[in-house]
Order: C-alpha cells, then sequence, then structure tokens
C-alpha cells in the first residue's frame, strides 16, 4: 500500500477544499446582514415559539450530506428551519427568567474569537487570551466596588467561567478541599447551607462534589436568609458530628431577587470556618451604580462571589466572573500538573493558568468581548441602562399597587417585580381561585405574542414574575405588557 494512502482510502489524501478569503468575506457579510436584519424585524415577530415537540426536526434530512451544499442554503435555513424554533431572547417583549442580553460588540467580538480559534489551556498557550482576561476582571473589581484584595494582582482574582452554577461549583470544591484538610473527614460527611430561597445550582453543586448533606435554611418576611436559622442549624449538624463546609448567600435570588445579609452570614461563616460564597448572578450588573451597592455590604468577607455579565452587561452568553479572595486556595483544591502541560513560566509562578481555576481544561476567548462590551459603552452606558430598566420596573410596580386586582408579593430593589392576583376573600377556595386566575394571565400574555414572562411559584401559590433587563426595552413594550396582563385579569 502507497504511505500516502491510509487503510480504507480510495487514494492518495489531500485537504477539503476550504472558503477563499474572499468567498469568507462575502458570506460573512451575508452573515452580518442577516443578523442586523433579525435585531431589525426582531420585534415583529412573536416573543415565544409556537412550534411543537419535533417539528424542528421534521424540517431537517434524515442524514448528513455526502456532499458540500452552498452556503446559500445554510443561510436560507435560518429563516426556514431556525427563527420558526427560536423563543427570541432579545426581544424588547422579553420579560421572562432574567435578561441574556447581547450587544453588536459583543457579538463582533465572539466572532473574532472564533476566528482565532483558541483554546487557553494555560498562559503559555495564548498569552493575550490570560493577560486581558485577568485586566478585565481587575476592571470589574473596580467598577463594582468590590473588595481591593480579589484582584489578580493581590492574593484573590478572577476568571470568567460559562455560567454562575459552574462558578458555584468549583466554590463548592474548594470548601470541600479545604474543609477536609482541616477535618480529616470526607465528603459525606459534609454538609452545606444555603437560603430555601436560594437557586438549585447550589444543590446541585453540592451533590456533584460529594457533599453528604445541604440544608435549605429558613427565610424571613423578606424572603431573605435569616443567620439565626443558619447558627442553630450549624450548631445542630457540629453536635451530630459532621462537618459544616460551605454557605452560599444570594444577592439577588432567581426567585424573587431577595438579598440575603451578607454580613450577618459572614459572621456565622468566619466563626465556623465555612467557605462563603456569593451568588450575584443577575443582580451583581446593578452594582456599577453606587445606589445599589449597599446590597453587597460584607462581601469583603467571604471567599467567593459570582455574578453574570450575560445577564445584565450587554455581554452575550457565556460569561460569568468569578473572585476569590484567595487563589491558592481554590488552585490548591483544582491543579494537577502532567508533564505535557508543564513550562517554564508557569514553574517559575510567573503566570495565571486559568485551567487550575475552572473544572474543564480548555477555555475560549471569553474575556475579548467582555473587553469590547465595556469599551463601546463605558461605564457610563451601562450605569443608563440599569438605572432605566430599574425605573420601568418600579413604573410597573406602581401600576400594580394601583389595581386593586392586584397584589406584589415580595420587594423588587431591582428589575424584577412578582405579582398576582388578589384574592377575593380568605380562605383555602378564595387562594386557589386567586392561583387559576394568575396563571391564565400568565398564559394570555405569552400567548399575546408581544410579551414573554415567567409563571412561578412562592409559597405554593402561583405568581407572575417580570423581569425587566432587555437592552432594548423601552415604555413602548412596557405600555404593551400591562395592556395584555390588564386585559387578561378578571
Amino acid at each position: 500500500m502507497d504511505a500516502t494512502e491510509p487503510n480504507g482510502s480510495a487514494g492518495p489524501t489531500s485537504p477539503p477544499p476550504h472558503m477563499t478569503p474572499e468567498e469568507f468575506r462575502e458570506h460573512g457579510r451575508a452573515v452580518i446582514d442577516w443578523i442586523a436584519d433579525y435585531w431589525e424585524r426582531i420585534e415583529s415577530l412573536p416573543v415565544a415559539s409556537s412550534v411543537q415537540p419535533g417539528d424542528i426536526r421534521e424540517l431537517l434530512p434524515q442524514s448528513a450530506p455526502e456532499e458540500p451544499e452552498p452556503f446559500d442554503d445554510l443561510l436560507a435555513d435560518l429563516d426556514r428551519v431556525v427563527v420558526p424554533g427560536v423563543t427570541h431572547w432579545q426581544h424588547p417583549g422579553w420579560f421572562a427568567y432574567f435578561p441574556a442580553n447581547n450587544s453588536p460588540p459583543s457579538v463582533l467580538a465572539d466572532t473574532v474569537s472564533a476566528g482565532l480559534g483558541l483554546i487557553g489551556l494555560l498562559w503559555a498557550a495564548s498569552p493575550a487570551l490570560t493577560e486581558v482576561e485577568s485586566h478585565m476582571l481587575d476592571w470589574l473589581v473596580d467598577l463594582l466596588d468590590l473588595p481591593e484584595h480579589w484582584k489578580t494582582t493581590a492574593s484573590g482574582g478572577g476568571v470568567l467561567q460559562g455560567s454562575a452554577s459552574d462558578a458555584t461549583h468549583v466554590a463548592l470544591v474548594a470548601a470541600r478541599h479545604r474543609a477536609a484538610e482541616r477535618s480529616g473527614q470526607p465528603a459525606t460527611q459534609m454538609v452545606a447551607y444555603t437560603s430555601a430561597q436560594a437557586h438549585s445550582s447550589v444543590e446541585k453543586g453540592a451533590n456533584v462534589a460529594g457533599f453528604g448533606t445541604v440544608r435549605l435554611i429558613d427565610t424571613d418576611e423578606s424572603l431573605a436568609m435569616r443567620p439565626d436559622a443558619l447558627a442553630s442549624a450549624i450548631e445542630a449538624d457540629l453536635a451530630a458530628g459532621l462537618v459544616p463546609a460551605f454557605v452560599g448567600s444570594t444577592i439577588g435570588t432567581t426567585g424573587t431577587t431577595a438579598v440575603d445579609p451578607v454580613q450577618a452570614i459572614a459572621d456565622v461563616a468566619i466563626k465556623h470556618s465555612l467557605w462563603h460564597h456569593v451568588d450575584a448572578a443577575y443582580a451583581g450588573t446593578a452594582m456599577i451604580c453606587p445606589e445599589f451597592r449597599h446590597h453587597q455590604d460584607g462581601v469583603e468577607l467571604v471567599d467567593s462571589y459570582v455574578f453574570n455579565p450575560h445577564k445584565w452587561m450587554m455581554v452575550n452568553f457565556d460569561c460569568s466572573a468569578f473572585f476569590v479572595a484567595d487563589k491558592a486556595a481554590l488552585t490548591d483544591a483544582l491543579s494537577i500538573d502532567p508533564p505535557y502541560l508543564r513550562n517554564t513560566q508557569s514553574d517559575a509562578g510567573n503566570v495565571i493558568d486559568y485551567r487550575n481555576w475552572q473544572v474543564p481544561l480548555g477555555r475560549r476567548f471569553r474575556a475579548l468581548k467582555l473587553w469590547w462590551v465595556l469599551r463601546s459603552y463605558g461605564a457610563t452606558g451601562i450605569r443608563q441602562m440599569v438605572r432605566h430598566h430599574v425605573t420601568m420596573a418600579q413604573e410597573f410596580a406602581q401600576r400594580l399597587r394601583e389595581d386593586d386586582r392586584f397584589e406584589i408579593v415580595a420587594p423588587h430593589p431591582f428589575s424584577l417585580v412578582c405579582f398576582r392576583c388578589r384574592a377575593a376573600a380568605d380562605g383555602d377556595a378564595a387562594a386557589e381561585a386567586a392561583d387559576r386566575a394568575t396563571d391564565a394571565v400568565a398564559a394570555a400574555v405569552n400567548d399575546s405574542s408581544v410579551a414573554y414572562l415567567t409563571p412561578s411559584k412562592l409559597d405554593g401559590r402561583s405568581i407572575i414574575r417580570v423581569a425587566v433587563g432587555q437592552s432594548r426595552t423601552d415604555r413602548t413594550q412596557m405600555d404593551l405588557l400591562w395592556k395584555a396582563i390588564s386585559e387578561a385579569a378578571v
């Protein structure tokens, strides 16, 4: 067999034909035009997709093509196949979940990142990837008035994770490692604590990290974690021979944006040597505005902190900023150094190898889009957007207060408002009727095509979450949302 013919090949090998640079330019312009057209027409599209399960797959061939297809066909299938099955997170009528904003500079930066095709295994694999990221995380420390010792030039440091759930998992692994060193006990004896209103990622991360127990701590009338209940739970677990290892606080819970008392929880965590992690995934962006920073009082005492620029800072998914007070506590838990990843700069300790700050080995150039967004809008532009959204949310809450059909069910310190239809009387029957009415309002709005919001539950009762945060939302969409709610309510 000829040396150029691998087993089973029909002849000498050669690389497949690629687009020429000129073809790439032509098709690239067409893609950018398509995106720009999509943004221009998005408001005319129904916010939520109406396809049924399996509809999209029926539009696709049963098998992959054997021969190349023209690029024009690929582009045409965005409109034929993809758009009908898209729920439009970038629609100005998007009020569901939390925002997941993109922006032109972020999309362009992601395109550059894809074109560079870097895999950030370690500093030496692409120094610019690591050093731009470190610098952007240090910029965020200053922009959000976070503790100075969280900078990469100090004892701590920041890293971009894929999501807040990833960051919480990493924090739990570091907490497990530290607790094992101190106690000599296995993870199955360890306990993680968090609010009953906290995101489910804490429970999932604790399960993945092997924690034996997760305690959901009671909340007060503002739906914030009770430090006294936390302290009592820790004392009971110590008496039972367990190892309290981790506590997670939240600044802006997913359900209602409740704010836990970080300072008081930190006092309990320090007393019992727990790793204290703060999840500010959504609300962290608001800290760019000085008037919201009182919500993060006490963060200088915690071990780790996460917020998502990919929610409310116009940096498209995925871009989650994770900070630690002591970088060694994190890397000690995650570092493994096989010989194929050793190099002079890493061995000398002169650089950051972010593979030791996360679960995966490789990583993309996420910091490029953060860098371009911060430069394109400036802190002033991001503050303007946050304040605009918060103002519109407060105006929406005032409409609810002035309408006897509705009641607001939780504080709304940022731009999420939670409400339900008011029960006509006391008693289970009236409450159940109010729940049905609330569910009906949510369904009617989501079927209206002009807006999309999230029905949920709070203390077993139906509620509606309205998250004002899509970067294109203005008072026109707020009026359309109110009209849809008002017409659907009895």
